[in-house]
């Protein structure tokens, strides 16, 4: 007697085989999967490290976010301090400092992202187009150096060349005819500083992330644009730019996702009582309340509001990034 003839479309997936249920291919899926872990289990040893570090310094230090809305007692613990809900944002969002702290920190992160960001591009653009190997190591070694200098440091350098009395900054200046600028004491200039300070100090890191993506483009595409008669703009512009484009996407979105996380200790070094107005940001203010005035829940809470800012802004843009087909986080 001939063995009956299964349908392929109608029959379920055990059907060829007998004896097999349908409820063993979730094990069996384990199974595999248990066997493809332990297969590999070099790299998971090499990324046991970077696991275990979110999990002890980013994770489990979110247990202690609920002293947001309790008015926290270090003597009471995290559970026992009593539950006031949502008072502490309430007092936060209804202070005479809220907007100020607000525009400081998003006029000083903006500007930040729009000169900060495309400059190394433009570097890494520019340096690629060198001819000469031993001088491009050159202009990427200055550029790049910065990078290795603490932000105490840089925060000296400022206050040497911008001194009104010894700095090399007003010394150009009265010999141009000008008076001294006491640029650490006026608002208007501390936000240039910042900026300036901070292009000088991080443009050549995220250069060199570019110029690893220039290298990886073929180099085939080039020759064919030269033998065409294409410019070296016309290259920049239709191969260069296409080629890095997904990098940009994604290092735009994780920027735009840390936007309000402006760098703390530069801000609070620059800080002086006569730039407060344009020095005061979320994240001195929080350093303030929090460490110096032991306002542990009011300071947790601002911090929280800040964090949560940073998801929104992170989600909407990669879903923006998603929406129209470029590279995305997830």
């Amino acid at each position: 007697m001939s063995a009956p003839i299964i349908d392929p479309i109608t029959a379920p997936a055990d059907a060829g085989s007998p004896g097999r249920r349908p409820d063993d291919a979730a094990p069996a899926r384990s199974t595999s999967r248990l066997r493809r872990v332990l297969r590999a289990w070099q790299l998971y040893v090499l990324l046991a490290p970077t696991l275990l570090y979110f999990a002890v310094f980013k994770y489990w230090p979110m247990y202690g976010v609920q002293i947001a809305f309790r008015d926290y007692n270090p003597a009471d613990g995290f559970s026992g301090s009593p539950w006031v809900g949502w008072e502490h944002f309430e007092r936060f969002f209804s202070s005479f400092q809220f907007s100020m702290l607000l525009e400081n920190t998003l006029l000083l992160a903006v500007t930040n992202l729009l000169i900060g960001f495309p400059i190394p591009i433009v570097l890494a653009l520019l340096v690629n187009q060198l001819l000469s190997h031993r001088f491009r190591g050159l202009v990427q070694t200055v550029l790049y150096a910065p990078a290795f200098i603490s932000t105490v440091i840089v925060v000296g350098i400022i206050v040497v060349l911008f001194s009104p009395r010894s700095g090399l900054v007003n010394h150009v200046i009265t010999l141009v005819g000008g008076d001294p600028v006491f640029f650490l004491a006026e608002p208007g200039w501390f936000r240039p500083l910042y900026v300036g300070s901070g292009v000088w100090q991080e443009a050549g890191f995220a250069m060199v992330i570019y110029l690893a993506a220039l290298a990886g483009i073929d180099p085939a595409l080039h020759e064919a644009a030269k033998l065409d008669g294409a410019s070296a703009l016309q290259r920049i512009r239709h191969i260069d730019l296409p080629g890095i484009m997904p990098v940009i996407s994604i290092l735009f979105i994780l920027a735009v996702g840390n936007l309000l996380n402006v760098g703390f200790e530069k801000a609070l070094l620059l800080q002086t009582p006569l730039n407060m107005s344009a020095s005061q940001i979320i994240q001195t203010y929080v350093y303030q309340a929090g460490l110096q005035q032991a306002q542990f829940s009011y300071s947790a809470a601002i911090g929280l509001f800040n964090s949560a800012i940073n998801l929104t802004l992170l989600l909407t843009f990669n879903w923006v990034a998603r929406r129209f087909k470029q590279n995305s986080l997830i």
